[in-house]
C-alpha cells in the first residue's frame, strides 16, 4: 500500500507529532510500506522527516521523493521523476507531479486549512477517486 503527502507549504512544525502518529497507525493498521513525497515546502519536509524517523522504527518501509523539476543540488534521498513530466511545461509540473502522486496511492495524508489552492484541489481529486484522505490540522 501506497500513501501520498498534500498540504500547505507554510505548514508548522507543531503537526509532526500528530503526523508521525497518523503515519505510524497507517504502517501499523493499514499495511502501508510505501510513501511518496514532494519537496516543495514545509509539509513535505516535515512529512519527509517523519517517515524517515519511523523507517529507524519500521526499517520495512519505504519512501520517495517524486520530483516536478531537476533539482539545483543533490537530493540525498531516493527520488523519481514521474513518467512522462519530461513533456509537460514547467510551470504545471508540480500538478502534473502531484496528480501522479494521488494516482499512485492508496491513502492521502494532507494538512489543509483552506478550500482553495493547489493541495485542496488534489485532496479534492484523491476523494472523488476513492483514495481514504486524512487530513491533520
Amino acid at each position: 500500500m501506497n500513501c501520498t503527502f498534500l498540504g500547505h507549504r507554510d505548514c508548522d512544525f507543531s503537526i509532526s507529532v500528530e503526523l508521525e502518529m497518523t503515519i505510524e497507525n497507517l504502517i501499523k493498521n493499514k499495511g502501508v510500506n510505501h510513501f511518496f513525497l514532494g519537496n516543495h515546502g514545509n509539509f513535505d519536509r516535515i512529512a519527509l522527516h517523519s517517515v524517515t524517523t519511523l523507517q529507524g522504527k519500521y526499517p520495512h518501509i519505504t519512501y520517495e521523493i517524486v520530483l516536478a523539476y531537476i533539482p539545483d543540488k543533490q537530493i540525498n534521498h531516493p527520488a523519481l521523476y514521474p513518467e512522462g513530466i519530461e513533456k509537460i511545461p514547467k510551470k504545471f509540473a508540480i500538478c502534473f507531479r502531484n496528480k501522479w502522486m494521488v494516482n499512485h496511492s492508496d491513502y492521502i495524508v494532507s494538512h489543509i486549512r483552506c478550500d482553495f489552492g493547489a493541495a485542496y484541489h488534489f485532496v479534492t481529486l484523491a476523494k472523488k477517486l476513492g483514495k481514504e484522505v486524512i487530513n491533520i490540522l
